[in-house]
């Protein structure tokens, strides 16, 4: 079921409290926020930032933005619409693809950064290259992705884990453990932390369908649901992939395009997964059997 269309290349799907929602658009000539109504009618551009990619909602009408062509960590108040740029660089290094983030249990923000910018990803003879063996080559010289946290109350960004295969999606379980999508290789890696420091890491499942050939087919944004299976959404293979709780697929669900690039629940109640497809530009909702985990937000939140 398509729930909203004329949208360029969206991302980041966010449910607000009050039933509607809010997407990234990331596509040239558009790179805003977006809202939608709860029946899915396109509203208002909250703002205009480059290329915002991954989205998550902070206390009171805070909207924090993982923002990629001129790479930074924002923060958009919602109701005054201004955007404040919160870190553009953590331990002295710039940040390169600030992709998806989320918040924890901790109350801190959890941030993955692609490892790679976004002109030498797109690079002509590198990874934009037609010829397979040189994109391969480009992509392992290139990517060194990491996992970022970002103590609110002090802004301090700092990186917990490095050498990641171009981390994307992230989530937190119902363990309390976070989950990287690896979006080269197809792995979700877990991560246990210990007062917000990795204290080890594993590989969860593999979401691909076949053996990645490096035509970025890969995990990207995701979402648990309340039994703690996670729903992926997969760059390039056209479907959300389901992992149990024991890491094993579990079920795809087909979309309408090839580029699924993120999933989110919608209200309890509904078992609906909300689906953001770039080839066709539009959100689209799919029936599961469960209702999703709720999200984290900091103190001070509303709804």
């Amino acid at each position: 079921m398509i729930f909203a269309t004329g949208l360029l290349d969206p991302e980041g799907p966010v449910l607000l409290p009050g039933g509607g929602w809010l997407v990234t658009e990331m596509g040239p000539g558009r790179g805003c926020v977006t809202a939608l109504s709860a029946d899915g009618r396109v509203g208002d551009v909250l703002c205009r930032t480059g290329r915002p990619n991954g989205l998550a909602l902070g206390a009171g009408d805070d909207v924090w933005i993982a923002e990629s062509a001129e790479p930074a960590l924002l923060r958009l108040d919602a109701a005054s619409r201004t955007v404040a740029t919160i870190a553009t660089q953590f331990h002295g290094r710039d940040l390169l693809w600030p992709n998806d983030l989320c918040f924890g249990p901790d109350g801190a923000l959890y941030l993955t950064d692609s490892g790679i910018h976004m002109s030498v990803f797109a690079a002509d003879g590198g990874i934009g290259a037609d010829d397979l063996d040189s994109r391969k080559q480009a992509v392992e010289a290139a990517v060194d992705g990491r996992l970022l946290r970002l103590e609110v109350a002090t802004l301090e960004l700092e990186c917990l884990a490095a050498g990641l295969r171009f981390p994307n999606g992230i989530a937190f379980g119902p363990d309390g453990a976070l989950y990287v999508a690896e979006t080269l290789t197809g792995d979700i890696i877990e991560f246990s932390l210990d007062a917000g420091r990795v204290a080890g890491q594993r590989v969860f499942g593999n979401v691909l369908a076949a053996p990645p050939d490096h035509r970025w087919a890969g995990p990207d944004g995701m979402a648990f649901d309340q039994r703690g299976w996670l729903y992926v959404a997969v760059l390039g293979q056209a479907d959300v992939t389901v992992l149990d709780a024991s890491g094993s697929v579990a079920a795809r669900y087909p979309v309408s395009g090839s580029l699924p690039t993120n999933v989110a629940f919608g209200p309890d109640g509904e078992r609906r997964i909300y689906v953001t497809e770039n080839v066709h530009g539009q959100v689209e909702c799919v029936d599961v059997p469960a209702d999703g985990l709720p999200l984290h937000r900091p103190a001070g939140s509303l709804g």
